[in-house]
């Protein structure tokens, strides 16, 4: 019940119910006492015509009156009695509503203060509880829903803290790997170890591939920064997905085969599909993607199958290998920031942040990525994009 409604229903029972009480005691009194009063009231106009005496300023003659007359101290009295009942009632009355109001009041303030001593000692976890449909438990309400959203908003500071810490982890763990090769390499050029030109070559070959992947985990560091604060540089054009996939996959081809895995890419689209993208960031989707199936292939020889296909409205990418395979319990946690399937680094669970790249830039173009995998057969990586469809304008 509303505040409002409360005050305006205390108004009028505190005016109305000893009007009320009021009249029903004077319906209480007898006939025999209304009678008399009538009487009383004849007689004493039918003396004061034949004395013309006024009753009210002389005393001496109210022993001379009738026995009615006799009756008026007995009806004052019950009369003085109505008035302080009347009194009483309306006293009693008034504290009942005004302590059924303070409770009302009282009881939801206590809570908003109990719950804003838990806010400013720093707990969140507790419940204000809230039962009526009036302005102060209307604020409680509200009090609830701003203490629900500081504790969201405060666990998820708590998990983006820890995301920041795993985050400098891995990237201090995948950049020291690198530079401690790097370092050996390069001593033993110092020291005289490469002391062929073979081994020149490959020494160097080596201190190559290490920086370039010290570049590539510099890159995605800067590029997932950008993703965090929604900055990714998108330049969306018309492509040709055909043509695209085709020069996209002959330069992953090369790089793939130069590492003994072998490659096959097969293109069930149309020559006309084109589909609305950014092509650098799709490229970065599907390095992320070839590059997480490489540093989880395992001992067996590399295999991975690259194939677009046509579904409807959208193009599908498959990328398979024949790698490790992912647990069905990290499944669903792959494309998670900072995820990894195993603390030791040696199962296929990503980067860390590769993935949740993939994820980000694939929903950012309007499309949807999963994965299927079997432990000791591989992983399937499947990706859509919308097609390009030009709508015709009426005339």
């Amino acid at each position: 019940m509303k505040l409002k409604t409360k005050l305006i229903i205390s108004f009028c029972i505190i005016i109305f119910v000893p009007l009320f009480l009021a009249g029903v005691a004077m319906m209480t009194m007898g006939s025999s006492q209304l009678k008399v009063l009538q009487e009383y009231a004849g007689q004493l106009q039918q003396y004061e015509k034949e004395h013309g005496i006024d009753l009210e300023k002389q005393s001496e003659f109210t022993t001379q009156l009738p026995s009615a007359v006799q009756m008026v101290p007995e009806i004052r009295d019950f009369l003085n009695h109505i008035g302080i009942a009347s009194v009483l009632i309306l006293v009693f009355t008034a504290m009942l509503l005004l302590g059924w109001i303070y409770t009302s009041v009282n009881v939801p303030i206590h809570k908003l203060r109990k719950a804003t001593h838990n806010i400013a000692e720093g707990n969140l976890d507790f419940t204000v509880e809230v039962i009526g449909d009036d302005e102060i438990s209307d604020l409680c309400r509200d009090f609830e829903q701003m203490r629900q959203r500081l504790l969201e908003s405060t666990q998820e500071k708590l998990e983006y803290d820890q995301e920041s810490k795993e985050l400098i982890s891995n990237i201090s763990h995948d950049l020291k790997t690198p530079i401690t090769a790097i370092k050996g390499y390069v001593e033993g050029i110092m020291d005289g170890v490469a002391d062929t030109p073979e081994k020149m070559d490959r020494y160097i070959r080596t201190i190559y591939n290490k920086a370039n992947d010290m570049d590539r985990l510099i890159n995605e560091l800067t590029f997932y920064s950008k993703i965090d604060t929604n900055r990714i540089p998108y330049e969306f054009h018309k492509v040709n997905v055909g043509e695209y996939f085709e020069d996209c996959f002959e330069e992953v081809g090369i790089e793939l085969e130069s590492k003994g895995i072998e490659f096959c890419y097969c293109n069930y689209v149309a020559e006309d599909v084109q589909i609305i993208a950014d092509a650098e960031q799709i490229k970065r989707v599907i390095s992320n993607i070839i590059s997480n199936s490489v540093k989880y292939m395992g001992s067996r020889p590399g295999r991975i199958d690259i194939r677009v296909k046509d579904v409807g409205d959208f193009v599908q990418v498959e990328i398979e290998d024949n790698g490790k395979g992912i647990g069905p319990k990290e499944l669903p946690c792959i494309f998670d920031r900072f995820y990894r399937a195993d603390a030791s680094r040696n199962s296929a669970g990503g980067r860390g942040i590769g993935l949740s790249i993939v994820k980000k830039i694939i929903e950012d173009h309007g499309g949807k990525i999963w994965a299927s995998s079997r432990l000791g057969e591989g992983t399937v990586m499947y990706f859509v994009l919308r097609k390009y469809q030009e709508v015709p304008i009426g005339e």
